[in-house]
């Protein structure tokens, strides 16, 4: 057998012997491990796991609340929904797609490589499209809440969260479609899973889903804040005047403004934990790695889906009907009949 060992042989066993594959290179450049120790790989993998978990249930459970409690149908809920629904894939997918790649290596193939970065891309810029709309939500709920509930119709969020999706879908597979249609081009050695896009396709990506989104968020809630501070001084102030102004803004009830400080916590935390990507991204070298090559990746990567899991428990911090709706189901309470009924609120 001594006689077959060379270049060429030590491709083939590659190709079919998983062990050696992301030890040999293809064109000069072996592939990297994010993690070398074992210990650090078990202690991770169990973190994921735990996170995985958590984070299926969590979001099923907003899931369910949500669609199965017909006072929750709401646009703002409708909203929350699909957030809950892109955390979910996170906990069902991407995490344990993570686990399985935490040796370094990719056994199935690259057209599978492809399409999850592709489902990876998707479900951030879903996300991040579901909290711009749920700033505007917001703006419009504070800013003029006489006209919120002509502005903002469980049909028109209906349409927005659609188009979100739709232009996500649409807006991805332009920014992928080398890797989409090439997709043995973006690795460089076997078992290795790597998305390159290049400088203008970097660029065009951080603008649309990074710097963009970001700025209308901050401005629609810094809006929302200042209203949301004058409205508040008002409530305490017996001058008569403010209590005219008071009337016409009745509408804009102390629930709206525990809903946007409740929302405004959401947004903050998924700004704090989707900018360490970003900032990684733009400082790195135009290259997106399901197999993360890098420590400030492998980092950067676990922040952003680890938002998923905070999110429920945000709400069950913040939302009364959300914990009532958690021990309804939990008790099995929802099975019975008109259960979809309850007083949530």
């Amino acid at each position: 057998t001594n006689s077959f060992q060379g270049p060429d042989w030590t491709f083939w066993q590659a190709r079919f012997d998983p062990r050696v594959a992301c030890l040999t290179p293809l064109l000069n450049t072996s592939c990297r491990k994010p993690l070398t120790s074992a210990t650090e790989i078990i202690v991770v993998h169990v973190l994921l796991a735990i996170i995985s978990v958590l984070t299926v249930i969590l979001n099923l459970l907003v899931i369910i609340s949500i669609c199965h409690f017909r006072q929750l149908h709401t646009p703002t809920n409708l909203i929350l929904l699909f957030l809950a629904f892109c955390d979910f894939l996170v906990g069902l997918v991407l995490l344990p797609g993570l686990i399985v790649m935490l040796k370094g290596c990719w056994f199935y193939g690259d057209l599978m490589c492809a399409f999850i970065n592709l489902l990876i891309f998707i479900i951030t810029s879903s996300s991040v499209g579901n909290m711009v709309l749920i700033s505007i939500d917001r703006y419009v709920a504070i800013c003029d809440p006489l006209h919120y509930t002509n502005k903002i119709t469980m049909r028109r969020a209906t349409v927005c969260i659609c188009l979100c999706w739709l232009l996500s879908v649409i807006y991805n597979g332009i920014i992928l479609r080398e890797a989409l249609i090439n997709p043995e081009r973006t690795s460089s050695c076997v078992g290795e899973c790597v998305i390159n896009s290049d400088s203008f396709g970097g660029a065009v990506d951080v603008v649309v889903t990074f710097t963009l989104p970001i700025i209308i968020i901050l401005v629609l809630y810094m809006r929302v804040f200042v209203v949301a501070v004058s409205q508040a001084r008002a409530m305490r102030s017996h001058i008569s005047a403010v209590r005219i102004q008071l009337a016409a803004n009745v509408t804009c009830k102390k629930s709206e403004l525990k809903a946007a400080r409740t929302l405004g916590v959401v947004v903050l935390i998924f700004l704090v934990c989707f900018c360490p990507y970003y900032c990684v991204t733009i400082s790195g070298d135009g290259s997106v790695n399901y197999v993360v090559q890098h420590q400030s990746s492998f980092f950067s990567n676990y922040v952003l889906y680890f938002n998923s899991c905070l999110n429920p428990v945000i709400y069950a911090l913040f939302y009364p009907w959300f914990r009532k709706a958690v021990k309804l189901i939990v008790t099995l309470q929802i099975l019975q009949a008109n259960s979809s009924e309850t007083n949530m609120l």
